[in-house]
């Protein structure tokens, strides 16, 4: 059983908004804020760690980002403002995971 996740970046708070799933969330959120990859995220620059959840799972994780990403604007805002209030970037508390 490996750990997955579900996460989403912010450009800022109420900003653009990317949603995306990762076995090893350090290393992606990593390769996001150093514009490993190019894509939507550092076309927008999403590069806030605002949201994720942990999964055993890889099907369930990516049936959950599916409902993310299917969801309306203001369900994944609400869910952030739910989860991190402050909208603070958790990618430091993620490196002590």
């Amino acid at each position: 059983m490996k750990t997955c996740f579900v996460y989403i970046l912010a450009s800022k708070r109420n900003g653009t908004l990317y949603i995306g799933v990762s076995s090893n969330l350090v290393k992606r959120i990593y390769e996001h804020k150093n514009i490993i990859r190019k894509g939507f995220s550092s076309k927008y620059s999403c590069k806030l760690l605002v949201y994720y959840e942990v999964f055993d799972d890889i099907n369930l994780a990516i049936k959950r980002e599916k409902q993310l990403k299917g969801g309306s604007r203001l369900q994944k805002l609400k869910l952030i403002d739910s989860f991190n209030p402050d909208w603070k970037d958790l990618y430091a508390q993620i490196c002590r995971l």
